[in-house]
């Protein structure tokens, strides 16, 4: 769980607890227990999107942004075959059904729901292609040198030091005599 950072793991949390008060609304059926599941939920997409986001993750933000509509469409769908979205007469809610067929709409907006979180889930914890398991950040930072300038590479910057003991042995000392500056004596 090094790989991830604040969202995948608010997001694995979430989820997990979301799974918990699941088993826990089936046994109980308890409506408070129901919002509470839906509230971890939420929870843990908006986490699960922020690490997507963070990873730069667009083609798994893509896929949950559409399976995220196809949600709100085909549950607002299901909504209006029932007569309980977009309805103006307020004894809707007491009328009887005549429509046929709506419980697809509600599957559809369960698997697409489902799905997108499958998606943004996997986007927030799965670990990236380019780091290799056996070298973290740390190990790479010990192994660059400290003074370096950024436009040299680290080969350029040992070709100097292994000439200079060479061209010291070989040739014998000398003092060499102070040059005037040819800058200040040219009044």
């Amino acid at each position: 769980m090094s790989h991830m950072g604040n969202g995948g793991k608010i997001a694995i949390g979430a989820f997990l607890a979301a799974l918990g008060m699941l088993a826990l609304t089936a046994i109980t059926l308890e409506e408070a227990v129901l919002f509470t599941f839906l509230g971890l939920v939420a929870v843990g997409y908006v986490a699960s999107l922020a690490e997507a986001f963070a990873r730069r993750r667009y083609l798994a933000l893509l896929a949950g942004a559409v399976g995220t509509s196809l949600f709100i469409g085909c549950a607002i769908a299901f909504l209006r075959m029932w007569g309980l979205a977009f309805n103006q007469d307020p004894a809707a809610l007491g009328a009887a059904v005549t429509s046929k067929d709506s419980d697809i709409y509600f599957y559809l907006a369960a698997a697409s729901a489902s799905l997108a979180l499958l998606v943004l889930f996997a986007a927030a914890v799965w670990p990236s292609r380019c780091r290799t398991p056996s070298r973290s950040r740390t190990q790479v930072r010990k192994r660059r040198p400290t003074a370096a300038s950024p436009n040299r590479s680290s080969s350029s910057q040992r070709q100097p030091a292994a000439r200079q003991p060479a061209q010291r042995t070989a040739s014998p000392r000398r003092t060499a005599a102070p040059r005037p500056s040819a800058g200040r004596n040219r009044r």
